[in-house]
């Protein structure tokens, strides 16, 4: 198990690189980009786990990856049927 953990964090971060790299540069497509940075935090979860790391890496998955893609694709929905509606998005005093 060893010989295979350089190799395996070496190959999570390039994919973690690459992810992280389809994120930064969907300037267009905001769904691809929030899908992006999940993956990441996914990955990056995975890698804490390889680490031994198993609480950080159960805390990364269920914050990092889940909550904050929801919560990004909930507000994406909000803002998109805001603007359908005709409303502006609007801070509140």
């Amino acid at each position: 198990m060893s010989e295979i953990l350089p190799i395996m964090t070496l190959l999570l971060g390039v994919v973690m690189v690459a992810a992280a790299l389809i994120a930064i540069h969907q300037e267009r497509s905001t769904p691809i980009a929030i899908l992006a940075a999940g993956l990441v935090s996914l990955l990056a979860s995975v890698q804490f786990l390889l680490l031994a790391a198993p609480d950080v890496a159960m805390t990364e998955a269920a914050i990092g990856s889940g909550l904050t893609t929801f919560l990004f694709f909930f507000v994406l929905g909000k803002v998109r049927r805001s603007r359908r509606n005709g409303n502006s998005v609007q801070e509140r005093p």
